[in-house]
C-alpha cells in the first residue's frame, strides 16, 4: 500500500471509530431526557421541514415508515413530538415538535454552532469540483459498506 493510501485508509477507520463513539454518546439537549443520536436527529428533521408525514420523514431519513413510528413513539414519551390530523388529508397525521421539543432542536443547532470547528463554513465556501470530488468519495464509502453490510447478513 502506497503512503497516500495508507494515509486515507487511516483517516478513514479513526473517522469510523470517531463517528460510532459520537453515536453511542447521548445527551439531554436541554429537555431533562437523555436523546439518542436517532432520536435528535429526528427532532432535527421535523425542525427543519413543515407538515411532514410519518412516511415524509422515513423517506428523508431513509427508515421504514415502522421504524418513524418507534422513533416517534419514544420522542412522544419524552414530551418532545406530537401528531394532528392533517385538514388537508384525514388518512394522514402531521407530526410537530412540543415546546421541549423545539427547546432540544435550537439546542442540538446550538451545540453544531459551537462544535463544527468552522467545517459547515469550510463546506459552504469549497471550490464546486473540490465538492465533487468529496462527494463521489463519499458514494463509493457509502457503496462499500452497503455491499460490506449485506455480505455479513
Amino acid at each position: 500500500m502506497n503512503c497516500h493510501k495508507q494515509k486515507i485508509h487511516g483517516k478513514f477507520q479513526s473517522i469510523l471509530a470517531l463517528a460510532l463513539k459520537l453515536d453511542k454518546t447521548p445527551r439531554q439537549f436541554g429537555t431533562g431526557h437523555v436523546l439518542s443520536h436517532s432520536e435528535i436527529h429526528m427532532v432535527e428533521i421535523i425542525g427543519d421541514n413543515e407538515d411532514l408525514s410519518v412516511t415524509d420523514i422515513g423517506n428523508l431519513i431513509g427508515i421504514t415508515k415502522g421504524g418513524v413510528s418507534q422513533g416517534l413513539k419514544r420522542l412522544e414519551k419524552k414530551g418532545l413530538t406530537t401528531k394532528k390530523p392533517d385538514p388537508e388529508n384525514l388518512s394522514r397525521s402531521i407530526v410537530y415538535l412540543t415546546a421541549k421539543g423545539n427547546m432540544a432542536y435550537w439546542a442540538h443547532k446550538h451545540w453544531h454552532e459551537t462544535m463544527d470547528g468552522g467545517f459547515s463554513h469550510y463546506l459552504r465556501d469549497l471550490d464546486p469540483k473540490k465538492t465533487e470530488v468529496i462527494i463521489d468519495f463519499l458514494t463509493r464509502v457509502e457503496d462499500f459498506l452497503v455491499r460490506r453490510n449485506l455480505s455479513s447478513e
